[in-house]
Formats: structure tokens, sequence, C-alpha cells
């Protein structure tokens, strides 16, 4: 391997192989990516907080990603390194303490390098916050990376680093990796070891992996970070695609009520015919029959709740109420309603997650797997879902594209985004696939099925590092 440009091209699994087979030094993989982050990243402002110097003092471990750079979503902490949430009222923390998780990050031989964007406290979907701006999509400058995870997506699409850290409490891993090109897999609730070190109704939701270009990299990351001890199934390494017919569930129908937009139908249809041709018994049924307004009503009032809780945990440290431009107009709302409500909303939230989830557990019982888009529209501008917007309008446009996701957090499926379409402009489209709680082994081998019947590695964004510099 004599140029550096030609690592951009590959996953973490060649990286990490260069440098065990001695081809490649763990400190040049390093400074390759340095590169690219020099070249790319002003443009489309993935990274929130990079310390290349603390990433040379550190010898990464001799584990099976030994060497590849990495980044971790800000919503998330990493030892010595930023931990902001996106929100100007954390502008200045750092964590200190290891997680779980990030000890796993480390055992595995990644290198760190930094912290990636996120919507503020991981609400919206569209990551252009206050503090750091608006994270850029690279196949598009004038529209979002979406969210919550954007600049985890924004950073893999445009191949500064290979793969990166990312979580999802509604579709955070899954509608980034969407409109950015990736594969993005949610795992089962309580699949992987703590990364958070709260206890909201908000993160209990919330699944940790990553975003990345191939479906092997997904697969080791979630490997060496699961849960052994969890009460699931155990996992361990999925390497190979499947080998039998599924009976996968499909529809087009969100909670709202809502049909897609013509490019997204006429993507599910070309992703429904691949299932066919792949030999897949395909049956269009009815979407589940929950109330779509009762359940965003309850998503955005958890969400609330966690973001009442941070402002009361500032007030007890400060001894006074944060000042009121410390976060975003949209989270203080919600914050705000939240409150209004009272205690008795959040156990009525409560009930409206756990019958929702019921419901869809109920439809899909029977069925192998279950396929929708991953959002109801293309890819939307800059500004579509801006936090100085009416909290009433994002509250709509939020429930008009992401409607088919966050189902999936309520009920603890594995879930996940494939890269298999474009529109007629070019603009990525995912397709989404989801399994019963804890069946992940299963969608990995969907996975790896489908990106060796359509591959989609070779598929750069014009504004990536190889697009850019003809790598």
């Amino acid at each position: 391997m004599t140029q550096w440009r030609e690592l951009a091209r590959l996953d973490g699994v060649a990286q990490a192989a260069l440098v065990a087979r001695g081809e490649v030094r763990a400190e040049e993989l390093l400074d390759a990516c340095a590169e690219r982050v020099a070249a790319v990243d002003p443009l489309i402002r993935s990274i929130t907080a990079l310390d290349l110097d603390r990433a040379r003092r550190t010898p990464p471990a001799a584990g099976p990603l030994g060497g590849v750079p990495f980044l971790v979503k800000d919503v998330t902490p990493y030892p010595g390194l930023p931990w902001t949430i996106g929100a100007r009222l954390f502008a200045t923390n750092i964590a200190s303490a290891a997680t779980p998780y990030s000890e796993r990050i480390d055992a595995a031989g990644l290198v760190t390098i930094g912290k990636s964007a996120t919507s503020e406290f991981g609400l919206l979907g569209s990551t252009e916050t206050l503090l750091h701006g608006a994270t850029l999509n690279p196949w598009d400058l004038s529209r979002s990376a979406a969210g919550s995870s954007g600049g985890a997506a924004a950073a893999v699409a445009a191949g500064l680093v290979p793969l990166a850290h990312a979580n999802d409490g509604g579709g955070s891993i899954r509608i980034p990796a969407s409109v950015c090109g990736l594969f993005g897999f949610k795992p089962s609730r309580g699949r992987t070891v703590r990364a958070s070190l709260g206890g909201s109704d908000f993160e209990a939701i919330t699944s940790d992996h990553c975003v990345s270009r191939s479906v092997r990299d997904s697969a080791l990351f979630l490997a060496l970070t699961e849960d052994r001890s969890a009460a699931l199934p155990p996992l361990g390494h999925v390497t190979t695609p499947i080998d039998r017919p599924l009976r996968i569930a499909a529809w087009t129908r969100t909670p709202a009520g809502d049909e897609p937009e013509p490019a997204i139908g006429r993507a599910h249809d070309e992703a429904l015919a691949l299932c066919r041709e792949l030999g897949h018994e395909i049956e269009a049924i009815d979407p589940p029959a929950s109330d779509g307004e009762a359940l965003g009503d309850a998503f955005f009032l958890v969400a609330g709740a966690a973001v009442a809780g941070a402002l009361d945990m500032v007030a007890q440290m400060l001894g006074r109420a944060p000042a009121d431009d410390a976060i975003e107009p949209f989270s203080r709302t919600l914050a705000e309603r939240f409150r209004s409500r009272g205690p008795a909303a959040l156990i009525e939230a409560r009930r409206i997650f756990e019958a929702s989830a019921a419901t869809y557990l109920e439809t899909i019982a029977g069925f192998d797997v279950v396929l929708t888009p991953t959002l109801a529209t293309l890819p939307w501008p800059l500004g579509h879902l801006s936090p100085v917007l009416p909290t009433d309008l994002l509250l709509a446009r939020t429930r008009r594209a992401v409607g088919y996701t966050p189902i999936h957090n309520l009920a603890g499926c594995p879930a996940m985004s494939v890269p298999l379409h474009r529109s007629d402009e070019g603009l990525p489209i995912g397709a989404h696939f989801a399994a019963a709680p804890g069946a992940d082994a299963l969608l990995l081998r969907l996975a790896y099925q489908l990106e060796e019947a359509r591959p989609w590695q070779d598929r750069w964004a014009p504004w990536s590092y190889p697009a850019m510099q003809g790598a």
C-alpha cells in the first residue's frame, strides 16, 4: 500500500488487516485519516472535537480493529474528550470516566480521534445546532446529513473514517445512514454493553452501535461490543449470508397515515423485487393499527422529560436555573411542555409505548422480517428541521418524514437501513428491514446477502475524499 489516498476506500476490516500483516503501520492509518479530515471536514463539519495528538500518544490495543481511526458521537462520553451533547449548556464539559462501551472500543483496537456532531440532546432529525452549526450531506451540500447521528454518517460517507459510533433512540442510526448512503444497524435492546451514564426513559429505548460502509464492519463491531450477560440469544460474530428463504411482511403507510413520496415508493418496489429475486416470500400487509398521533406525542413527551432532567441536574450543580439560551428553543419547549403536563403524562406515555410495542409485535408475528422504507421523504434541505423553527412545525415535519423507525426502539427490535437505492437526482434512499427482538443474527445475515446482490461500497458521494481526490 503506497498511496495513503487508497486507504480511504477500504473498510475497517481491510484497514486493520493491513496493520496486522505489517503492510501499513497504525501511525500511517492515523496520518492518512488526518489528511482526509483536513481536506474535507472544514466543508461538511462532521467533527466537533478532534484530538489527533492524544490519539498519537496512545498506542492502540492489539484488537481485531487495531489501528483503525474512529469517532464517538458527542451524546456519548469518551474519557478525555468533550461531551457537549450538542448543547451550549455543556459546551465546556469534558468526560472523565470510562464506560463499559468506551472500554470495548479501546479493546477493539480502534483509535478514537474525536467526537462527531449530533443534534442537541439527540432529539432532532437534522444535525444543525446553535453550538456547532450545521453538518452537510456529502451527497448534496444543500441537504442535511439528518440526525441525530448526522456527524457520524457524514464522516463515514465522506471517507474520513471507515466506521463511526452512532446511537438510535427513534431512528438516529438508520435515518442518517439512509440519507448518506450507508449501512446503519440498530441492535436489539440490551444487546450491547452500557454506553451512557444516565437512566431516563429516553435512554432506555436508545441502542448504541455504528454506521459503516460494509456489513462486515458493523457485524464485527457488534460482536466486540455485545453484552454477553444479556438475556438475549448469544450473537457472536456473524460472518455469513442467509441461506434460506425468509417470510417478509411489507407496508408503506406511516403511523400518521401518510404514504411515502413517489421516489421512495419506487425504491420500496425495487427492494421488494430484489427480495423476491433472492427467493424470499413477500406478503403485503396492513401496518400496525396504532394511534400515530398519540405515539408521536408520547415520544416527544419522553424526550422533554429527559431535557427537563438535564436542566434540573445543572440547576442543582449551579445553585440556579440555567440561562434561557443555554439550550435551543426546540429543546426548551419540549421540557416546558413536559413540566406543564406533570408526572401523570409520563406514566401515560409509558403506557402508550407498551401498547404500541405490543400491537407491533402482534402484527409481525409469524414473519421473519418486516420491510418498509426508512424514510417517507427524500433527504431534506438544511433548515427544514432547524431547532429555531416553531416547535409544532418541527413536530409536524418530523412525523411526516420519520414514521417508520421509532416503533423498533419501543419494541426492542433489531432494525437496519440498507443503501440499496438512489433517486433520479442521485440521492441515497435506504430500504428498512426489521426482525423480532433478539434476531440480530438473522438480520445481519440478510444484510450480507443484500450487499452481495447489490454491492454499494464503491458508490462515493460527490463531496467525499475519494471522489474529490480521485483516489
